[in-house]
């Protein structure tokens, strides 16, 4: 758990069909209940019929007693206004799930940001489809799942069973080298985040530092994307990229690439642990 989580701080997000009024509604209403406006962000699409998105943070002294009727009292203004909305507590730390297949540089480098109080989540277990980093995982005092995926159906069941267990809110693919069943997406019950190595929709699929090197790219990336059931086309977090050249082997790009797997991930996933994503449709509004 995150070291620097400030007590009586809660987020606001939302999201709801654009017209005038919203903003004055949201800030009247917290500064009606005694809260302090410590910072809002806001988009829309198109001022016109388009749709508002907003994001702030306030303090409210003893908000763990003030919360019921403050869900209560906003809920009037969403039904108002038509908003998706959630309030969360920034003491609200989500239960995350981390799965991983042989390459070990996304998982080591999310499993050093949490054991250094960088990342505000609860880990809850690894899971891998290999053996092969049980003792690098449980070194770090995490449990660790080997799930097989030889036989799909028995594997699913058995994350589905893991995730339920642990009441998990994120699932974290951290160079996960298997494609989810549309089952699996549904029955996780909670959004998965996916690090792929490269600059989507470039090279989307399987070996695409190859593709890459055989286009003799000058840049590569690295994308981290919300998973859904069309493979590697899910809503966009977080991208990177950085220059390469000819004399580069396939070999370097992968050296290359995995530096910016890592970073691009820790980044995706800090931006939607605190809530500072919010989807429309198959894009992302991110308020970093």
């Amino acid at each position: 758990m995150s070291a620097s989580l400030r007590p009586d701080v809660a987020r606001l997000t939302i999201s709801c069909p654009d017209r005038p009024g919203i903003v004055a509604a949201v800030t009247g209403f917290l500064a009606e209940e005694g809260a302090n406006v410590i910072h809002a962000d806001q988009h829309s699409t198109d001022p016109e019929g388009g749709r508002f998105f907003m994001r702030v943070e306030f303090h409210l002294a003893e908000l763990a007693h003030h919360d019921p009727e403050l869900r209560a009292g906003f809920a009037a203004i969403a039904a108002r206004f038509g908003m998706s909305w959630q309030l969360t507590a920034e003491s609200e730390v989500p239960s995350v799930a981390l799965l991983a297949s042989r390459n070990d540089h996304c998982l080591l480098d999310l499993l050093w940001r949490w054991r250094s109080r960088e990342l505000p989540m609860n880990l809850a277990f690894v899971a891998s489809n290999h053996d092969r980093l049980r003792s690098d995982v449980e070194g770090f005092g995490v449990p660790f799942h080997h799930v097989p995926q030889e036989e799909q159906p028995a594997g699913e069941q058995q994350l589905v069973a893991l995730l339920a267990q642990h009441e998990v809110n994120l699932v974290v693919l951290a160079r996960y080298m298997r494609i989810l069943s549309a089952e699996l997406l549904d029955r996780a019950g909670c959004p998965m985040i996916n690090i792929h190595h490269s600059f989507l929709p470039a090279f989307p699929g399987a070996d695409p530092y190859r593709a890459a090197h055989d286009r003799g790219v000058k840049l590569i990336g690295a994308t981290a994307h919300y998973v859904t059931a069309e493979l590697d086309q899910g809503p966009i977090i977080a991208q990177d990229t950085t220059a390469v050249g000819h004399r580069d082997t396939v070999a370097d790009l992968k050296r290359i690439g995995a530096d910016l797997e890592r970073l691009v991930l820790a980044r995706a996933v800090r931006l939607h642990l605190e809530r500072r994503v919010l989807v429309d449709g198959n894009r992302t509004v991110v308020f970093a």
